[in-house]
């Protein structure tokens, strides 16, 4: 595990902002307005903010030798999916909210989740994952480096969505911000419950068809 955090370029997104300055491409050095795409270094497992022409520069497999990589912009989720108690624990997951992503670079999967110092990491068994995530068409659907899944583990059940990994990133550093005392605060719970409420809004429905496999409604 590692409780210092992910990569220099992805700490933008686990500390606050010292200033509130002007950010640019960090390719054309174009300003930015404050909702910018990002994209994914591999090889350095950064992110860096990007124009829409830029961006999309990236958006096919392979481009640029396949070094760097747009994060998408959709959200999904699968109403359905339900963890099952038992091949959770075998994730080694302490908390109840994680998200996860498959590391191409390193050709592994990986978890974070938050906690007071930050993004702790956990790599994860591919055993263990198939257990918990083979039957989920999102897990299906994720595609490398770019993308997570995020879970959130409740009283009135689980949740799991696909999201752009930028967003996963911000979620855990608006936490880190805010984080009081042993789980977080109210002031936590209440960002935690404002993200998933949006989430919620922007994430298409994905359903299963006997014999098929997944389809956006």
């Amino acid at each position: 595990m590692n409780p210092t955090g992910a990569a220099p370029g992805l700490r933008r997104f686990l500390t606050p902002r010292t200033d509130a300055g002007t950010e640019y491409c960090e390719l054309c050095s174009l300003e930015l307005g404050p909702d910018h795409r990002h994209l994914v270094d591999v090889e350095q497992r950064s992110l860096a903010c990007a124009c829409q022409a830029c961006a999309v520069l990236f958006d096919r497999p392979g481009a640029g030798g396949g070094r760097f990589r747009t994060v998408p912009d959709r959200y999904l989720t699968d109403p359905a999916w339900q963890a099952d108690p038992v091949r959770w624990q075998a994730l080694q997951i302490p908390v109840d909210m994680a998200f996860f992503f498959r590391n191409s670079a390193l050709e592994r999967l990986v978890a974070l989740y938050p906690s007071p110092a930050g993004a702790t990491e956990s790599e994860i068994q591919q055993d263990a994952w198939d257990a918990v995530f083979g039957d989920s068409p999102l897990a299906h659907e994720l595609q490398p480096d770019v993308e997570a899944l995020l879970v959130r583990r409740t009283e009135r059940g689980d949740t799991c969505h696909l999201v752009p990994v930028d967003a996963a990133y911000q979620l855990v550093g608006r936490l880190r911000m805010h984080w009081q005392g042993f789980d977080g605060g109210a002031l936590v719970h209440r960002e935690v419950a404002a993200f998933f409420d949006d989430l919620n809004r922007r994430a298409q429905a994905v359903t299963v068809t006997a014999g098929e496999g997944g389809n956006v409604t």
